[in-house]
């Protein structure tokens, strides 16, 4: 690839992120607080999955267990996460969404659902089956790269 397609290609990649608002520093509002791209990623994690630890959602996103513990006790503190000591290991704590947390994931998900409805609304079948598996495949490749989440090694 020559270098002009490169530039070209993380051009792209900038957009994208941005229109995406992935750089935004909050994504939505929650009573008279905010939360931050990272805190509703977290509370879709704690929703996928039926009683997950601190450690499996932290290793999950990708975040230091410090800078996680952080994002949950603000999570608690908003009344939207529920954080347990697990019954066998006292080291281990579980983390459960409150019934407000459970109703701030069903109206992120509504959004969202609408969002994408919206943009694939713009697509014909055959474009958005396209997108779809680009995005697809690119994740696969994302998933198997050495240099993932870390370009400047």
């Amino acid at each position: 690839m020559i270098k002009l397609e490169i530039e070209h290609i993380r051009e792209t990649f900038h957009q994208m992120t941005r229109r995406l608002g992935l750089l935004d520093k909050n994504c939505c509002k929650v009573g008279d607080s905010y939360l931050s791209v990272t805190q509703s990623h977290i509370l879709y994690q704690i929703n996928k999955r039926r009683d997950p630890s601190m450690q499996d959602i932290a290793d999950t996103l990708g975040i230091d267990i410090t800078t996680f513990s952080r994002q949950i006790q603000t999570l608690v503190k908003l009344g939207l996460v529920v954080k347990t000591e697990h019954f066998e290991d006292r080291r281990i704590y579980v983390l459960s969404l409150s019934e407000e947390g459970a109703g701030v994931v069903r109206l992120i998900s509504e959004q969202m659902n609408s969002y994408f409805q919206e943009l694939f609304s713009n697509m014909t079948d055959f474009e958005r089956d396209t997108v779809i598996k680009s995005i697809q495949l690119l994740n696969q490749c994302l998933a198997k790269s050495g240099v993932c989440c870390s370009p400047l090694r």
